[in-house]
């Protein structure tokens, strides 16, 4: 995959692993990166890619949200020197799921043999977001904003204002339907990005956490979907059933497992 122009000095790379998008955004000063994929090599990857197409140095790098695929690679970028920047709550969250998670694949690889964290060093964000920010360091503005808690409770959605683009991370998802992972909300996951519609414009170029990138139309068409899962939970809940009536709906079963699981509690 190479970096495509997805609008005026934006542009988007697909990388193989996990599909998972990164966005550079250009400035006079250099440039801004949005994820740092899920290991110390990927990102590694993103550096030289991003040096190799573009010669100007990375001046910040946002995390999206806290799961591995989009964060693991911190510490690289945080050895350089790039500030990395994130929501509040990442610490938090790497306390309580993604850091049992990585030391337990440490200590025993063959349980997940697909993943390679055997040098990922888990790095917080060197600069934590609690409300909406604006970053200069390239020279140009890019807004930063913390929604409400969705896909997890770390979720940071990037505006481009003067390209009319929106990084949403994985609050919505092209390549499949969006994953219910750890940290999940999904009974307020539907609110969350039916708030971040608000503000995106028809011909807004919305870019998603994996696959293509889309436009409104389709976001909106994913928060219908997210709703439809919302009320099954809740159906199911007050009927006093395991799984609610999922048809119609482009999750299988064990993915929406995984959201009725994280939503009972929620719900009691």
């Amino acid at each position: 995959m190479s970096w495509v122009e997805v609008a005026a000095d934006v542009f988007v790379k697909r990388y193989e692993a996990g599909d998972v998008n990164v966005v550079a955004i250009l400035g006079p000063q250099g440039v801004t990166v949005i994820d740092t994929r899920g290991s110390p090599a990927e990102a590694q990857e993103i550096v030289d890619d991003v040096a190799e197409r573009f010669g100007m140095p990375i001046v910040g790098a946002v995390n999206t949200h806290a799961h591995y695929d989009h964060s693991f690679g911190n510490s690289v970028f945080a050895d350089l020197g790039v500030p990395v920047i994130g929501h509040h709550r990442i610490p938090d969250h790497y306390a309580a799921l993604e850091g049992p998670r990585l030391r337990a694949w440490q200590a025993d690889p063959a349980g997940e043999p697909d993943k390679k964290w055997d040098h990922v060093v888990l790095t917080q964000p060197t600069v934590l977001i609690q409300r909406s920010t604006t970053l200069t360091a390239s020279g140009r503005d890019i807004e930063l904003i913390p929604i409400s808690r969705g896909h997890t409770d770390t979720d940071l959605v990037v505006c481009v204002p003067d390209a009319g683009v929106w990084a949403l991370g994985d609050a919505i998802e092209e390549s499949g339907p969006p994953m219910f992972g750890s940290g999940c909300w999904p009974l307020e996951w539907p609110a969350a990005l039916d708030e971040v519609l608000l503000r995106v414009q028809p011909g807004d170029v919305v870019v998603p956490g994996h696959g293509r990138v889309v436009d409104r139309e389709f976001a909106a068409r994913q928060a219908i979907d997210l709703h439809a899962v919302a009320d099954a939970i809740r159906d199911a809940h007050t009927a006093g059933t395991e799984i609610g009536d999922a048809a119609g709906l482009p999750w299988p079963t064990w993915m929406l497992r995984s959201a009725f699981e994280q939503g009972f509690p929620q719900l009691r």
